[in-house]
């Protein structure tokens, strides 16, 4: 009797683990199929508004789910091209890294010297009197959040670009580069990159595998800030809604790139974006009219809200707190 209960017992547990089983496997097919949905629905809108806006266009956008990222567009994405600011996030990366191996501190000073003075983006020309003692990590959010030009320079001084380059290759980037100065040693111009590979520095970014959990915090946290760029992408988004997406965005003549990933309500990372173009006209227009921009800002609220209507969520990332002090500031 005993063991025909047992028997029993097996074949019943055997039973509801099949049913399990297809359950779960019905699951995963559906959860796969809605991200293909996803993928394809985000394709649509990339095709579209790209081709509204005209130019030469490089992209890849993938959707993360369950640490699998699934890729809704790759278009000549491996084409290394002109990388503006952009730049700045290979150049953050190897500064942060240099500071994980326990070679130079956020705290460490770096002096403003009038000499060393670059216009364009940023804010440190406007001083008009310098002298400065700056922490690297004022240099570092100078850097991504005002994509201050100075800073590259400031950022030459404790991590020297070829050593920002040789960074960049130990950890897999291939196209990815910053250009020496042939005269010092120190300074850099921004060089190239492709969309495979930005998407490929945030995507490993904010799964917290190219710096400590610490640093990655840090980096992702300044490219969300609420006081930084928000023609492009997050246009057309609330603050709380931006301040769920860290990007960086660069401009040079024909170039307007912009790359960043979007996290859902949780802090989770759910999409990886990397955009890159190159325009016949308004070279000049670095506003919220140039049509590859306002391009960036129609994508933007068209895949924000798929990504985060799809579920989708990526496992083992760091998770960031997503209530932006800034969003929730009263005022001055």
């Amino acid at each position: 009797m005993q063991r025909r209960d047992v028997v029993k017992l097996g074949a019943a547990v055997t039973a509801a683990g099949t049913v399990l089983a297809s359950a779960s496997a019905a699951h995963g097919q559906a959860a796969t199929a809605a991200v293909q949905d996803t993928a394809a629905a985000i394709r649509a809108v990339y095709e579209t508004e790209s081709a509204k806006a005209g130019g030469t266009w490089q992209a890849k956008v993938t959707l993360l789910n369950g640490g699998t990222a699934t890729t809704a567009v790759d278009h000549d994405s491996a084409a290394a091209k002109t990388a503006a600011s952009v730049n700045k996030l290979g150049i953050a990366l190897a500064v942060l890294d240099k500071i994980d191996r326990g070679e130079l501190a956020l705290d460490d000073r770096v002096t403003l010297t009038s000499d060393i003075i670059l216009t364009g983006s940023g804010f440190y020309f406007h001083q008009t009197a310098y002298g400065d003692e700056l922490t690297v990590a004022n240099i570092l959010v100078a850097m991504l959040l005002t994509s201050d030009n100075t800073s590259v320079r400031l950022c030459g001084l404790v991590c020297p670009p070829a050593e920002i380059n040789e960074t960049l290759a130990a950890k897999g980037f291939e196209v990815t580069r910053v250009v020496p100065s042939a005269t010092n040693p120190n300074r850099m111009g921004l060089g190239v990159t492709s969309t495979a590979e930005t998407n490929d520095l945030l995507h490993r970014l904010a799964m917290g595998q190219l710096l400590s959990t610490g640093s990655t915090r840090f980096f992702l946290n300044v490219l969300k800030g609420l006081s930084g760029y928000h023609d492009g992408f997050r246009r057309n988004m609330s603050s709380a809604e931006r301040a769920r997406v860290a990007m960086k965005y660069g401009a040079d003549d024909a170039e307007r790139n912009e790359s960043g990933v979007v996290y859902n309500t949780s802090g989770v990372p759910i999409l990886v974006y990397s955009f890159m173009s190159q325009s016949a006209t308004n070279w000049g227009n670095y506003g919220a009219t140039h049509p590859v921009v306002q391009a960036h800002a129609r994508m933007g609220r068209k895949m924000f809200d798929l990504a985060n209507q799809a579920g989708v969520a990526a496992s083992d990332a760091v998770t960031l707190n997503v209530e932006d002090p800034e969003s929730m500031s009263s005022g001055l």
